[in-house]
């Protein structure tokens, strides 16, 4: 496998650095994520907006976190899935909601469930969903918005996803504790 250089400020690319900078600072640290996409500074520039502009959609944190965990467990994300599993501790979602995204089981409500089967039918079907599943999502209260922003926040994870994947991104020391070595769930 390629090895892929993990930057900080001294290191990085000059694009990069200003952004590594801003994500030490509001994280307390450099994530292993956001060092490895340094090497490419739009690529790093483009995570870090899309993650902002996922996290001001109009999803509550319950929704947001069924959305980023469905993608990450699906893509079988060893990095993604225990760091989301600390983000999500630290917005307040329900234990029972990440033990069941992790795990591929039942969601504990039916509108949840019906989001990560949105979410899911995104990615399986690369965008074509079928009307069965578009239909359901919207008559469970969900918005035409609230399709597009799937679409968003697929965008976010693939990107994430994917790096990680091809670097092997280390999990990072706060979410070694959330380590996940489950694969894709069959929901």
């Amino acid at each position: 496998m390629t090895d892929f250089p993990m930057h900080d400020e001294s290191t990085a690319p000059e694009e990069s650095k200003s952004l590594l900078a801003g994500s030490k600072k509001q994280n307390g640290m450099i994530p292993g994520l956001h060092a490895t996409m340094a090497e490419a500074p739009g690529l790093l520039d483009g995570y870090l907006h899309l993650h902002q502009l996922f996290l001001d959609s109009s999803f509550d944190d319950d929704e947001t976190t069924v959305v980023w965990q469905s993608i990450n467990v699906e893509h079988s994300c060893h990095y993604c899935v225990p760091a989301h599993t600390g983000i999500a501790k630290r917005m307040g979602v329900d234990d029972a909601i990440t033990d069941a995204l992790r795990d591929g089981t039942a969601l504990p409500s039916e509108r949840l469930e019906i989001l990560r089967t949105f979410t899911l039918a995104m990615v399986r079907g690369r965008g074509d969903v079928d009307q069965a599943v578009l239909d359901d999502f919207l008559a469970a209260g969900y918005t035409k918005r609230q399709v597009l922003e799937v679409v968003l926040g697929v965008s976010q994870k693939v990107m994430s996803n994917y790096t990680n994947h091809l670097a092997r991104t280390p999990v990072d020391e706060p979410f070694r504790k959330y380590e996940w070595n489950g694969t894709a769930a069959t929901v």
